[in-house]
């Protein structure tokens, strides 16, 4: 059976800032005062990114401007946020649990390091069954783990452990900071069914609401449906949170060697996209700006995921690996509109990306199938991709638009 960590930062942003500050010898810890990592209040970033224990006494949410954390709490401290200190704190954090997760046999002779798979900045699932071997308990690999974070780096993380991502995943969400918790299979119905059905990972606003109305309040009740009705109301994104209901998951922590970690871009909206027809037009933007990068660096991905941020700060994503590699925007494209649609809830959409991973050389031969029409080249679409490429090189991603999508 895998043994895998989730390991996610406690209030990410504030902890490293309030880290930082202390290191260059601030009197005052802002996780320990009511703090929140804001910006400027004419922008996008007007809002709360982060808060501290105390702040989210007075009420204050993430996600909310921060005029109205201040209404609510006028004595509220406001540091701006630094995302190049951010992947500072992140690299060293990702570089510590490889060199910590690091076994050798008994005679020094090979060399095993735990797979890691980075999901976001503050993030990340580690496939720990060789490391935790070392331990008389799982639970005592990740207390160390958590103890040497905090000792080395002046920040505490959360630790969830299962055998699947998913269930690693609702464990380091339990109670925080500076915890850890286990959620194997045999442990779901009395740790996990009886959480509100909103706890469950990937339930957006909108999906509870429709599983509300059909009396499901706890994820219990989702687990104990029958999937075709939840399907027939979320489509496939109900099945799948079935799925989650019943602890259903991916148990490959998927790491990507570092010299090919992908290409990939995102932006977030000016305004949130409510619509499909909305979000397809970023995605189409945002294919076009990857497959110029993969041209440009002479590569192709054969594998895509979509990153969806909503209006509540939560993250999801979702990849798919490709029937061929590729580095062509429309290719990109169709493959982003399929992703979009497993995986969006119908919540209105703050930030969209895309990203490629798995990436070869552009001139690396691949397999064609002999029956597979989708696969067979085709020198007429080439050529037009080519020169699409071509123009929006020259004028911009959004100079040429299809009529149809």
């Amino acid at each position: 059976m895998s043994v895998i960590f989730h390991i996610d930062v406690n209030s990410a942003y504030l902890s490293w800032t309030a880290a930082e500050q202390l290191k260059n010898g601030a009197k005052r810890d802002l996780r320990q005062i009511p703090s929140i990592i804001g910006g400027d209040q004419k922008s996008r970033h007007g809002v709360v990114l982060a808060k501290s224990i105390p702040a989210k006494k007075y009420g204050i949410r993430t996600g909310e401007p921060v005029v109205n954390a201040f209404r609510k709490c006028p004595g509220l401290v406001m540091e701006p946020p630094d995302h190049k200190l951010y992947r500072q704190y992140s690299d060293r954090l990702m570089d510590f649990l490889r060199e910590y997760t690091r076994v050798g046999t008994a005679r020094g002779q090979e060399e095993y390091t735990a797979s890691i798979e980075q999901v976001s900045v503050d993030e990340c699932y580690v496939d720990v069954t060789e490391f935790v071997k070392r331990y008389s308990s799982p639970v005592d690999g990740a207390m160390e783990i958590k103890n040497e974070v905090c000792r080395r780096y002046g920040y505490t993380v959360n630790v969830g452990i299962s055998s699947n991502k998913l269930l690693a995943k609702m464990a380091s969400d339990f109670e925080k900071p500076n915890k850890v918790h286990t959620l194997f299979p045999e442990e779901i119905q009395v740790k996990m069914w009886p959480l509100p059905v909103s706890e469950l990972y990937m339930a957006g606003h909108s999906s509870v609401e429709i599983l509300q109305k059909l009396d499901i309040h706890t994820i219990g009740d989702l687990a104990r449906m029958d999937p075709k009705l939840i399907e027939l109301h979320l489509k496939s994104h109900g099945r799948k949170l079935w799925e989650f209901a019943n602890g259903i998951g991916s148990d490959v922590v998927e790491a990507e060697p570092a010299e090919a970690k992908g290409i990939g871009n995102s932006t977030t909206l000016s305004q949130d996209a409510v619509s499909e027809e909305e979000a397809k037009e970023v995605l189409r933007v945002l294919a076009a700006s990857v497959g110029r990068r993969l041209r440009r660096a002479g590569q192709k991905a054969k594998m895509l995921s979509v990153e969806i941020k909503y209006h509540t700060f939560e993250s999801v994503s979702h990849q798919r690996q490709l029937g061929r590699a590729t580095n062509q925007d429309q290719d990109i494209y169709e493959e982003a509109k399929v992703l979009f649609r497993e995986l969006w809830d119908g919540t209105p959409v703050r930030l969209l990306g895309i990203r490629s991973s798995k990436l070869v050389q552009e001139d690396e031969p691949e397999q064609l199938s002999l029956f597979d029409p989708q696969f067979q080249p085709d020198p007429k679409r080439e050529k037009l991709n080519q020169a699409l490429a071509k123009v929006r090189e020259k004028y911009g991603d959004r100079i040429v638009r299809k009529g149809m999508s």
